[in-house]
């Protein structure tokens, strides 16, 4: 009798039950001891035997009795020695027997392939098709319809992968056009939800390279970039290498703020101004630093700076947030001290809890001057002789580049905060691979850097000057688990229990350092004429990537 199920319906659906499943049977299994138990018996019982049966066999050789001739014991001895080698023949192969079994399974069955093919071929395209039973054709239906918003699948069916799966097959079909190559599997979806990203349809990949060791304040770090560009690993790993063997480099932290600049508007220039000169009044300060940090026990507000343009009134809050990059933590104290100000200023209007004078993510010459997170200067001293072997340049060379590259081009260009050869490359890089906002790559990559040429002209003194690197070692992307490996091949994972706030420190100190090499790796490479041939080298695929996704 064809007995067929009827499909339920969306909320039936949502509210099943999971059914756990059974593990995959291993051979072993069937033992009654400890595999590592019984293979210590078997063995202790095959060589206990096997030597007490040749030295029985040597007693009757010498009284000259028939070797047939056997006791009791004798008879129990050999049988354990035909047993125990029976065992341990059976035991090696245990391996052969367990890929039998596995292949019961469906999935056991799903990843063998011929060998041949894995080898030849490229990986198999992944299916258009991520749904797993009608019940979910029926969900991807009423998305299509709009009866189920797209946003919501996660809520209504508790099941962060399968709604992932259901957005991705809704968006193909709504489209017409495939998402294959974006990967859907291998992404814990739960650890973004109301974190990360909203309505996933699946994860890109970058891969993640080493540069290093860099050695920055006597200690080595191994510095992982995420990135899709050629030769920028390899480039930064050369600088490394060149302050490795000059010694290294040293780092300093000028200013750690996080900074909010909300916008209040008066109906008078006049009355804007008394707000001005009241925040900016030492007097007043300690009353509105007890109002900023009741937000958290990490802020502490530094200072206020204000601007004023007419009747408007811009408000700059500058605080420590502890290991969080802090963009939250300082709009919290923020909203603390406008609800207080509200009552001494009744008539005052907040129009926004940001009014770009922060400034974020946007280049800004207020960031540029005053500094915006970690404000760090790292510098070092390259030997003559590893400018030559290493960077193969001279010290007289870099330094011309430089004032003319670096200084006067991005004069001419009318450059903000970008007195540097490349050093978005390295902050790009290094904060997807730990998880920061690479938003704000804007400001943090302001830079400038400054060459010269020191000890009669033989070695060259290279620092960049970084006044706005904005990082967190807490928060957002840093709790991802690649993001947080990386974090914790830096030794900056987490939050610093014994120094809250030294982590992050840290970080912008290490990121100023990659900055310095992937600067003087980059100068010397164009000192060189060798930056088109290692592009060339380096940057471009000499694979048929056309015929290879066909």
């Amino acid at each position: 009798m064809d007995v067929r199920r009827r499909p339920l319906k969306v909320d039936d659906e949502v509210n099943k039950e999971k059914r756990p499943t059974s593990p995959t049977p291993k051979a072993s299994d069937a033992l009654p001891l400890p595999l590592y138990l019984t293979n210590a018996i078997f063995f202790t019982l095959f060589f206990s035997v096997a030597y007490y049966l040749l030295h029985r066999w040597r007693e009757k050789i010498r009284n000259s009795t028939p070797l047939h001739v056997v006791t009791l014991s004798e008879i129990a001895a050999i049988v354990s020695l035909i047993a125990s080698f029976i065992y341990l023949l059976g035991f090696f192969g245990i391996d052969f027997v367990q890929s039998f079994i596995s292949r019961a399974t469906p999935e056991a069955w799903d990843l063998e392939e011929d060998d041949s093919d894995i080898i030849s071929r490229p990986p198999a395209p992944i299916s258009i098709t991520t749904l797993s039973s009608a019940q979910d054709e029926d969900v991807v239906q009423s998305v299509i319809d709009g009866s189920i918003p797209s946003y919501a699948l996660e809520s209504k069916l508790g099941d962060c992968r399968r709604a992932a799966a259901i957005r991705r097959e809704a968006l193909q079909k709504m489209t017409g056009r495939s998402l294959q190559g974006l990967p859907l599997d291998g992404f814990d979806y739960d650890s973004i939800l109301g974190q990360c990203c909203e309505m996933p349809v699946g994860y890109v990949q970058i891969p993640v390279g080493i540069a290093g060791p860099l050695l920055l304040d006597g200690f080595e770090y191994s510095v992982p970039m995420a990135t899709t560009e050629g030769c920028l690993v390899a480039s930064t790993n050369r600088g490394c290498k060149a302050i490795y063997a000059s010694g290294g480099a040293a780092s300093m932290l000028l200013r750690d703020g996080m900074t909010r600049a909300p916008i209040v508007r008066f109906a008078s220039a006049m009355r804007a101004s008394e707000l001005k000169f009241f925040l900016e009044d030492p007097n007043n300060f300690e009353t509105l630093a007890v109002v900023f940090n009741r937000s958290s026990r990490f802020a502490r507000l530094q200072h206020i700076q204000c601007s004023i343009a007419g009747k408007n009134l811009y408000i700059r809050f500058c605080c420590t947030t502890g290991d969080a990059m802090g963009m939250n933590m300082v709009s919290k104290g923020v909203q603390n001290v406008l609800d207080f100000l509200q009552n001494d200023f009744p008539d005052m209007d907040v129009i926004g809890i940001s009014g770009n004078f922060c400034s974020d993510k946007k280049p800004a010459a207020v960031n540029w001057i005053e500094g915006r997170g970690k404000s760090v200067v790292c510098e070092a001293t390259i030997k003559e002789e590893v400018v030559t072997k290493v960077l193969k340049t001279n010290v007289a060379t870099l330094v011309e580049l430089n004032t003319l590259k670096n200084l006067a081009g991005s004069a001419v260009a009318g450059a903000l905060g970008g007195f540097n050869a490349h050093a978005a490359n390295i902050v790009s890089a290094i904060f997807i691979a730990t998880g920061q906002d690479p938003a704000q790559n804007v400001e943090s990559s302001h830079c400038i850097t400054m060459m010269e040429a020191i000890n009669d002209g033989k070695d060259l003194h290279i620092s960049v000057t970084m006044p706005s690197i904005e990082v967190g070692t807490v928060g957002g992307g840093t709790q991802l688990a690649s993001q947080s490996a990386c974090l914790n091949l830096l030794g900056v994972k987490g939050a610093s229990k014994e120094s809250p706030g030294s982590n992050s420190r840290l970080l912008a100190t290490i990121v100023a350092g990659s900055v310095l090499a992937g600067e003087l790796s980059l100068m010397a490479a164009i000192a060189a004429g060798q930056l088109v041939k290692s592009h060339m080298k380096y940057n471009r695929s000499s694979k048929d990537i056309c015929k290879a996704a066909s």
